[in-house]
């Protein structure tokens, strides 16, 4: 079948966490014989901070690394709706999109489109900003695929879409794997943005204080670190890498021998269930994780058997210490993380999903044709 997607950005992940997963599924769609075209709007901020900060070798590295995805830009005043959907099966249109775009294409599919449509939430803003998400035009959608049972049940709730499902993130396991014969280049790596007032905190209690402590060889990767955190990277004594491009991730892992998991505070406080999809990418490539605390509402894993949680800084510490001093404990904790991927939680796994969705749909508005 032929899929559309119209996301935020295929080819920049620069602080745009949904370009991991939509890239992995993508993939996965293509791999099975499905034609998929994705849109990304002109002037995406992302892709614009990324060319102005990086030049155009990011994009090229993109096309490297997933030779078989494109994307086509668009001019949201001249997008042609007809020319783009013209013989769509399915189409998802991403949240960090703009409203307009949102409600155009729910008006093309009110005036005869045949497709399947359905919209993508991946974010904490139906709980920090539900005045944006109600303000979606989302009647004439066939409904909403939500990364936890909090946000699927919150479009259901306040009645701003007639159907929603859980369709959690997960590893794109074609490029997130074990890699042999990396050299060692230190202790412990993290990969993430700074995330301002959402993790501030946290972030010291769970990450900088306990490698200063443990006097830790660390790096951390990610953007939109202002001044104050670089200076608190260099107390702690942590190398700060900068932006890494998401496919180079698992190359990075196997140089390193843990990391950690330190959610934002609206996922914690407000969206218990949701994990980030580096937690996913992270056990993937088979390195041993500790987490700051998250309440694994929807038991995708098992915490204690597939990464282990710190319920404060000195837990942080204690774990640390004990992977570092044992490698048999963190190999089998990598290793019983990485089972739990593969077997459950792998963008095969969401395609899946994804297709008895559409195929869900299919056979309700067959039994309304005959019901009518």
């Amino acid at each position: 079948m032929r899929v559309v997607v119209f996301c935020h950005s295929l080819v920049s992940d620069w602080n745009h966490g949904n370009a991991h997963f939509l890239r992995g599924v993508c993939s996965e769609l293509i791999a099975r014989g499905h034609v998929v075209d994705v849109y990304e709007p002109k002037g995406a901020w992302s892709r614009t901070h990324l060319e102005a900060e990086h030049g155009d070798a990011p994009l090229q590295g993109f096309a490297r690394a997933y030779p078989e995805l494109r994307s086509r830009v668009y001019r949201l005043d001249a997008l042609d709706l007809d020319a783009a959907l013209d013989d769509a099966d399915l189409v998802l249109v991403h949240e960090w999109n703009d409203h307009a775009l949102v409600r155009r294409i729910g008006e093309h599919r009110r005036d005869g489109g045949r497709y399947r449509l359905l919209f993508h939430d991946t974010h904490h803003r139906s709980v920090t900003d539900p005045k944006s998400m109600a303000a979606y035009a989302l009647a004439h959608y066939d409904g909403v695929l939500a990364f936890g049972n909090v946000i699927r049940d919150l479009y259901r709730s306040n009645g701003w879409a007639r159907r929603a499902w859980t369709w959690h993130e997960a590893a794109d396991t074609r490029r997130f794997h074990p890699i042999a014969g990396e050299a060692r280049e230190g202790d412990l790596v993290w990969i993430g943005n700074w995330g301002d007032d959402e993790r501030e905190a946290e972030l010291d209690e769970f990450l900088l204080g306990p490698v200063k402590a443990l006097g830790l060889r660390a790096r951390i990767h990610g953007v939109r670190y202002p001044d104050r955190a670089l200076q608190r990277l260099r107390e702690a004594g942590i190398d700060y890498g900068g932006w890494l491009p998401n496919h180079e991730a698992p190359r990075v892992f196997a140089r390193f021998r843990v990391t950690v998991h330190v959610p934002r505070r609206p996922y914690v406080a407000a969206l218990p269930g949701i994990p980030t999809i580096r937690v996913f990418e992270a056990l993937a490539c088979g390195i041993a994780l500790v987490s700051a605390p998250w309440h694994d509402a929807e038991h995708l894993f098992t915490p204690g058997e597939d990464f282990l949680v710190a319920g404060d800084g000195a837990a942080m510490r204690r774990h640390l210490r004990a992977l570092l001093n044992d490698d048999a404990m963190a190999q089998a904790l990598a290793e019983r993380g990485r089972r739990t991927v593969l077997a459950r939680h792998t963008c095969a796994h969401r395609v899946d999903e994804l297709l008895a969705i559409h195929a869900e749909l299919d056979d309700l508005t067959t039994e309304l044709r005959s019901a009518a």
